[in-house]
Order: C-alpha cells, then sequence, then structure tokens
C-alpha cells in the first residue's frame, strides 16, 4: 500500500547502508518526473529524485511494463539519458518474461538490488484497485515471472505501492498485491522455499 512516494525515503535509508544500489522497477509510468502542481516530492517524482541524490546505480536500473500518459512528449528520454533499461509493456505483450528477467540478473550481478512494483504495472483487468489504472498491462503470471526471476539478486528491500482497495469492490487487487508480497518475500537472499 502506499503510494510510490514511500520509495523515495526507503531508498535513502537503503543507500545509506548499502550505497547506489541496482533496481527492478515493475510500473506503468517512469515516475521520473520533475515536478506536479509545483511539488518536486509526489507518486510520480521518486526515481528521478534518487538519481538526483545518487541513490541508485544507474547502470542497474530496469524499468518494466512502462506505458500509458505522462506528462512529457517523450517519457522514456530521461531515463535512458541516466543508463536505465526500459522495458516498455509492449515488449511484453503475448510472451514469457523468464529470457528478460535472465538478463536482468545478469545485468544486476552480485550488488545490492532493490524491487519496487507498482499494482498498475499489471493490467487493470487483474488489478483494478490502483488511483493510475493503464490499459495494456503485464498479466500476474508475468509479475510471478519477474519477481521469481530476482531470485539468487542481493536483493536488500522490496516494496509494493499503489493499491487502492475502496477502487475494487471484488477484492482481487488487495489478494493479488498480497500474494505478490509473499512471492518477494521468498525470494529475498537466504529465504529456504520448497
Amino acid at each position: 500500500g502506499g503510494d510510490h512516494t514511500i520509495t523515495y525515503p526507503i531508498l535513502q535509508a537503503v543507500a545509506e547502508k548499502h550505497g547506489p544500489v541496482g533496481l527492478v522497477h515493475v510500473d506503468a509510468h517512469t515516475d521520473t518526473g520533475d515536478r506536479a502542481l509545483g511539488e518536486k516530492i509526489y507518486h510520480g517524482t521518486p526515481f528521478r529524485r534518487c538519481v538526483e541524490e545518487g541513490l541508485l546505480d544507474c547502470s542497474r536500473v530496469v524499468q518494466i511494463g512502462i506505458r500509458g500518459s505522462s506528462y512529457d512528449p517523450d517519457p522514456y528520454k530521461y531515463c535512458q539519458d541516466q543508463g536505465f533499461r526500459v522495458v516498455p509493456a509492449e515488449e511484453c505483450w503475448s510472451k514469457s518474461l523468464v529470457p528478460l528477467m535472465a538478463e536482468v540478473r545478469k545485468q544486476m550481478g552480485d550488488k545490492p538490488v532493490y524491487i519496487s512494483f507498482d499494482i498498475d504495472g499489471l493490467d487493470p483487468a487483474y488489478a483494478p484497485g490502483t488511483g493510475t489504472p493503464e490499459i495494456a498491462g503485464l498479466t500476474p503470471a508475468q509479475a510471478l515471472e519477474i519477481i521469481r526471476g530476482c531470485k539468487g539478486l542481493n536483493i536488500v528491500g522490496c516494496d509494493l505501492v499503489e493499491v487502492a482497495p475502496m477502487y475494487d469492490v471484488s477484492g482481487n487487487t488487495a489478494l493479488l498485491a498480497a500474494n505478490l508480497l509473499f512471492e518477494m518475500l521468498c525470494v529475498l537472499p537466504g529465504v529456504k522455499t520448497m
């Protein structure tokens, strides 16, 4: 729960202990805007603020599932200029993400990694309970492939954000979010699974 703003102070604390970290970021949006309504800190800016403070190892940032609306005519430019790998949603449609995650594991190496998962990375057919739904997103199976594909990485923290249960009377968004968080716990270093 919470909006994506919460990742910014978390990464400040994580970087204080581990230095700049790699990032596996699943989202419909890059969250690298500069400001909205005059504010520099809101749920669309956390990763720009993190770059500015040197909290991220930009050569080890991967953003998966990006699509939808933006305040910028070239929404990927800032990310690509920083060295992020941006994987738009259309590159994920109708296929397994296991091969992508093999590449991501190589890119991340054995250095510290943080996972940040915005529920709107998933298509609203599966997770409508969010404030900024965007059509044509990832499936729950692909979400599992991403998270399970992080097993073996030096994960130092993770979050799942932007769940708004009041927007989903079925309860499916909350159920999906809880299961994805469980999966994240299962891929933490040292966790034994069957």
